[in-house]
This record gives structure tokens, C-alpha cells and sequence, in this order.
């Protein structure tokens, strides 16, 4: 498993600034979370920015970031053993702070034809029903 690493977000970041566990899901807000997730997708990232910026209400900015693992990481179970196995997305997720290497500006950003599928299959329907995290 091998970098460049991004995450995508809705937070303002500086390079060397962290991103760690112990926030909510922006898909279940009740759910804090005990990982940070990322991937070696840049446009991977940019998507879950954009979903990220959906689900705070569409006025945040969406954010990709060059991250560095501070510690060991995993395979997203979330991804990988449940949708795609053996991880072609490249989806990872730590228990440990990712450091934030630089802001990444030239990620493919969602047509609106895609946008609009992810408010239907994510975004519209109620936090309780969008499914299981495995946490």
C-alpha cells in the first residue's frame, strides 16, 4: 500500500495540520467515528468532499487534501469487504492522525448529472437508513 494518500473534506487545513478519529460521520451523525479514512484516489477524495459538502447542506467548500499516515492503516471494511474486494478503490482507514501535506486543487470534480445520483442515493434519504459503518 504505497502513496500518495488524499482526504476529502470540508475542513479549512494547513499543511501540517492533523485529521483524527473521534468526530462524527458525515453519513450517520450519530456515529462518532474511531478512524480517519482515505485513499490513493485523488478523485476518490474529491467525491467524498463533494458528498461531505452535500450533507453540511451544499455551502461548504469541498476540500481534497495530500495526507500522510502517522501510523499503521488498514483496508476500508466498509469499501472493500463489503462492496469491492480487494480494495481496487484503494480505500484505506487508521486509527492515527493523518498529517496534511498539501491541499490538492486539481481533482475531478462531480458532473452534475453525478451529483444529483449521489443526493438520491445518499444525501436524501434519512441518516438512520444510509447503512451500517463498521466502526
Amino acid at each position: 500500500m504505497s502513496g500518495p494518500f488524499f482526504h476529502g473534506t470540508i475542513a479549512d487545513l494547513l499543511p501540517g495540520d492533523h485529521l483524527e478519529a473521534g468526530h462524527r460521520s458525515n453519513y450517520r451523525p450519530e456515529v462518532v467515528m474511531k478512524h480517519v479514512y482515505f485513499t490513493a484516489l485523488v478523485n476518490g477524495a474529491g467525491m467524498a468532499a463533494e458528498l461531505a459538502s452535500e450533507l453540511s447542506g451544499g455551502t461548504a467548500i469541498p476540500r481534497v487534501y495530500e495526507v500522510e499516515p502517522t501510523g499503521d492503516f488498514e483496508d476500508d471494511p466498509n469499501v472493500t469487504d463489503k462492496k469491492f474486494p480487494g480494495n481496487p478503490t484503494r480505500s484505506y482507514r487508521t486509527g492515527m492522525p493523518l498529517r496534511v501535506v498539501r491541499e490538492v486543487t486539481d481533482w475531478e470534480r462531480l458532473s452534475p448529472e453525478a451529483l444529483q445520483m449521489w443526493r438520491e442515493r445518499i444525501i436524501n434519504v434519512p441518516a438512520d437508513q444510509r447503512g451500517e459503518i463498521l466502526n
